[in-house]
């Protein structure tokens, strides 16, 4: 146990958890950048089309099915290091070895190795999330998570100006391969770390005690239906006579979809049938609340309308309106950032005076409101507001070798997009955090988190077929669009809202 030893209102006790949840909210986002928006540059400059970069974006997938393998992260605990510890250190030197082989790959050379080593990424980068979800709710007190929350947001977004803003600065100057092995050496430092100043999970909160052999077969019968499921309705498709290598990216999508839809039901009706203990009892948890499946409904749909607009925003910008790359990292990364931090600061305060369903209907209408933004960019165009002359610079860690125009309706547009992405973003945070079971935590938050991830991992492939297909300024209104029945789920769930906020002072 730790001291507790008062400092002002605060103790040292409280002071250490907040820092840990800042440090894990910056490892956690880090890989996520490394597979999503600075990836998409990447593969920008290399010359892919949108449509693959958008069919990229699936590489995203185990942050949807994160749930499945989360209660492996509950049942068993590493020797040695303690409760959540050991996953963490585990994970994050996986993820440094894994950002090394990246960093070797060429995506135009070698498109089928890089995707598998971003897969390969994005599934350690879900795994930590799973334990830094668990640690995170385990370690704070439901009257801390609001601030809690804020924090790790402040992390991940000071990660995103380092993986997304910076690198894209740096990679203009050095290449992207160079920028890859850079961050695999942070995350490296992350494990060290972990491992030697994260404060311990109470010792009172413990595993399921089950049968370890017997959850370990229910989870490998859990992976052989999901296989089956795939491999069965991809050969089914072609026995129908449709062809999995048609260049129609519909179609294309559609293949994707119908394997997804066959392979998760008859893997978790194979984990049931097995016995997979920590997984059914955490799901019959979560299931035995009030509300439970509406809740997830909102989940879905709360973050719909964003991630359509955020999907593509960096080919969007280098590709569809002629930014550079430093432009692009000066703006969107750096400044835009920095922007998200004020705002998910200022979120933090404001919930501690409002009821969790006026944070998130307030918050969600701001989120729909700066879509606006980006078809309003499409519409005008570059330097359409004018814009100004950014010196080079070089401060250190960050050097621009040539002078940038920066656009002012960019700056405008990601400044508001990012400052009401950061409060919306805070605010759901903390409802994830409230509709967990501490037994079983990390199932839980994966399950919930992987919901919220459905609209991020697969709108990215729709996102670029729906923006070839009907233009960038139509694409936008659709994004604005798709983020009403967000706000009508919070609406409806007013009641639910203010009680699960009882429940949880």
């Amino acid at each position: 146990m730790l001291t507790t030893i008062k400092l002002g209102q605060w103790d040292l006790s409280a002071i250490l958890r907040f820092t840990a949840i800042l440090f894990l909210g910056f490892a956690s986002g880090l890989p996520l950048a490394l597979t999503g928006q600075a990836m998409q540059a990447w593969l920008t400059v290399d010359g892919l089309d949108i449509a693959t970069i958008g069919f990229l974006g699936l590489v995203g997938i185990p942050y949807s099915f994160k749930f499945l393998w989360a209660p492996l992260m509950d049942r068993f605990e590493l020797p040695l290091f303690g409760r959540r510890k050991g996953w963490l250190v585990v994970t994050q030197l996986g993820l440094a070895l894994l950002l090394w082989w990246m960093a070797a790959l060429s995506p135009k050379d070698n498109l089928n190795l890089f995707a598998v080593a971003a897969l390969a990424v994005a599934f350690l980068s879900a795994s930590q999330d799973i334990v830094i979800d668990a640690y995170r709710t385990d370690i704070l007190a439901p009257n801390e998570r609001g601030l809690g929350g804020s924090l790790a947001i402040l992390g991940y977004r000071l990660a995103t100006i380092i993986s997304g803003g910076v690198a894209l600065i740096w990679a203009q100057n050095s290449g992207w391969s160079h920028v890859y092995t850079l961050m695999a050496g942070i995350m490296a430092a992350a494990a060290v770390i972990s491992f030697l100043l994260l404060p311990p999970v109470s010792a009172t909160l413990k595993p399921l005690d089950s049968d370890p052999k017997q959850e370990l077969a229910g989870f490998m019968a859990m992976l052989l239906g999901f296989v089956i499921g795939w491999f069965a309705m991809h050969y089914l498709l072609i026995l129908l006579g449709f062809d999995p290598d048609s260049p129609n990216k519909w179609l294309q999508l559609g293949f994707i979809v119908a394997q997804l839809s066959a392979a998760l039901p008859l893997g978790y009706k194979l984990a049931r049938w097995v016995g997979f203990e920590t997984l059914n009892r955490s799901l019959d948890s979560y299931f035995a609340q009030p509300s439970a499946v509406a809740f997830l409904v909102l989940i879905v749909l709360y973050k719909l309308g964003d991630a359509f607009a955020g999907s593509l925003t960096t080919p969007f910008l280098i590709k569809g309106m002629g930014f550079s790359q430093a432009e692009v990292g000066i703006v969107i990364k750096v400044i835009g950032a920095w922007i998200t931090i004020f705002g998910v600061i200022i979120a933090g305060f404001i919930m501690l005076r409002l009821s969790l369903f006026k944070a998130l209907l307030i918050f969600g209408l701001l989120q729909l409101i700066s879509n606006l933004g980006f078809w309003l960019l499409a519409v005008e165009g570059k330097n359409a507001w004018g814009s100004f002359l950014l010196p080079a610079f070089d401060i250190g860690i960050m050097a621009v070798k040539e002078a940038s125009q920066i656009d002012y309706l960019l700056m405008l547009v990601i400044a508001f997009e990012n400052i009401s992405g950061g409060m919306g973003t805070a605010a759901f945070t903390v409802l994830l955090m409230s509709l967990c079971n501490q037994r079983f935590t990390a199932t839980h938050y994966a399950l919930l988190s992987a919901f919220a991830a459905l609209g991020r991992i697969y709108v990215s492939p729709l996102s670029g077929v729906l923006s070839e297909s009907w233009g960038w300024p139509n694409f936008f209104i659709f994004s604005v669009i798709m983020a009403i029945p967000g706000l009508f789920a919070v609406w409806v769930m007013r009641p639910n809202l203010l009680g699960l906020q009882k429940a949880n002072p």
